[in-house]
């Protein structure tokens, strides 16, 4: 169905670090990464902790990032330990500048700390004799200089080097795969659940299922009209990635259309739906501080509440003239949860997210504002926001963040939301 001598030839490389945190933290103790039982956890002090990483020997033990602390075997042979981000960040570094050394920063793209996509296209005949040896030589490299071993997918794009990455090299011994368009049909096509691809979630895949689509080869002969007519752009997409195809270059950076500003926490306890109140709060004026640092107003402010047992409330809320105040969003998102969340359940996690932007010179103030008031409100904002930003988020903060379900002093000083 597709020509691909007129696709793009390129040379991409995919790098994952293995189990970062955790080798990391067994380098600096001195431990083998591979027959360590080790897990980094938010904060060993609680006992509801998210694991952050584990080495695979603890994995093999059923604790997966995502595990609480709680649920880590008592044993002694396993090492909890609290995260150390600036370390974690000073690794990430070096192993970024051994990368450096074999491709043009504008054909390197830092996925997250422990990722990286790489265009040696140009430059890989400087070093090897193919990608496949330079593959390898940045591997080793990579271990002789951090201890950190490392798996590696190669592909003609994107694409395929992530997926030969998530899919073949990070469960072979020597960590390198290479998927090539020939490859699609044998290693692409056969790949299911749906929801193990790039790019399709749950949702998604039922769809994909009522439309007798089960494995990617099935997406990929499934005719394109059809998924465009259901699904929109995203059906195009799908068919194209089914088919080993993207276009994606990586010096040709993406600029987001629709930005965004939030945060979201993973609480270390379970809460109350009154004591949401409080968290809740404590991440709006959060956004909203970074909003107006940024001279913006939100349009629309999204939001959501999860429970113990991973029922998730969730809304969005739209305010035409726009604002970047934070009493007025969280009137707006309190008045919005009161009525559809589950008043005595127990939560977990709270986001907030505010899009779609106009620059605050937008303002438009209605006729019925009391605008004396207005002008005050905006002076204490822009008190606060010169105090937060010359002393801190805790030079000053409401009387509510003093109550034991505030979380912000426990965020303060964190990198990332974790130890230093």
């Amino acid at each position: 169905m597709y020509d691909y001598y007129i696709c793009p030839h390129r040379h991409i490389l995919c790098v994952d670090l293995k189990s970062f945190f955790a080798s990391v933290s067994c380098i600096l103790k001195g431990l083998d990464p591979k027959t360590t039982k080790l897990a980094v956890v938010g904060d060993t002090k609680s006992i509801g902790s998210v694991v952050l990483a584990a080495t695979p020997e603890l994995k093999k033990l059923g604790v997966r990032t995502g595990s609480r602390l709680f649920e880590i075997p008592n044993r002694r042979d396993i090492y909890i330990i609290n995260p150390s981000m600036k370390t974690y960040l000073d690794y990430s570094s070096k192993i970024t500048e051994v990368a450096l050394q074999y491709t043009a920063p504008e054909d390197f793209h830092q996925y997250s700390i422990d990722e990286f996509f790489m265009d040696v296209t140009n430059s890989f005949h400087l070093f090897a004799a193919s990608p496949y040896e330079l593959a390898a030589r940045l591997h080793r490299e990579i271990h002789e200089e951090t201890k950190v071993d490392s798996a590696i997918g190669i592909g003609e794009n994107m694409l395929l080097s992530k997926l030969a990455l998530d899919i073949e090299a990070k469960k072979m011994e020597g960590g390198i795969a290479e998927w090539r368009y020939h490859d699609v049909p044998e290693k692409l096509w056969p790949i299911t659940p749906l929801k193990a691809f790039w790019g399709i979630n749950r949702r998604s895949e039922v769809k994909l299922n009522e439309r007798g689509i089960f494995n990617i080869g099935d997406l990929a002969h499934y005719n394109p009209a059809y998924l465009k007519r259901d699904f929109g752009i995203i059906g195009i997409d799908w068919h194209l990635h089914a088919n080993g195809i993207d276009f994606s270059v990586i010096r040709e950076k993406h600029e987001a259309h629709s930005p965004s500003i939030a945060k979201s926490q993973i609480l270390m306890r379970d809460y109350t739906f009154e004591e949401v109140y409080v968290v809740l709060f404590e991440q709006i004026d959060e956004v909203a501080h970074r909003l107006r640092l940024a001279h913006r107003l939100a349009r629309t402010v999204q939001f959501s509440v999860g429970t113990k047992d991973g029922e998730v409330f969730r809304k969005q809320h739209t305010i035409k003239e726009g604002t970047n105040n934070e009493n007025e969003m969280m009137k707006i998102v309190w008045g919005h949860l009161r009525h559809i969340a589950e008043p005595h359940a127990l939560y977990r996690t709270i986001s907030v997210s505010l899009t779609n932007f106009i620059p605050d010179s937008a303002r438009q103030v209605s006729l019925f504002e009391d605008m004396e008031k207005v002008l005050k409100e905006e002076a204490l904002m822009k008190t606060v926001d010169e105090l937060k930003v010359k002393y801190g988020q805790l030079a000053v903060m409401r009387a509510l963040s003093r109550t034991d379900a505030s979380t912000l002093k426990l965020r303060e000083g964190l990198i990332a939301g974790h130890k230093r």
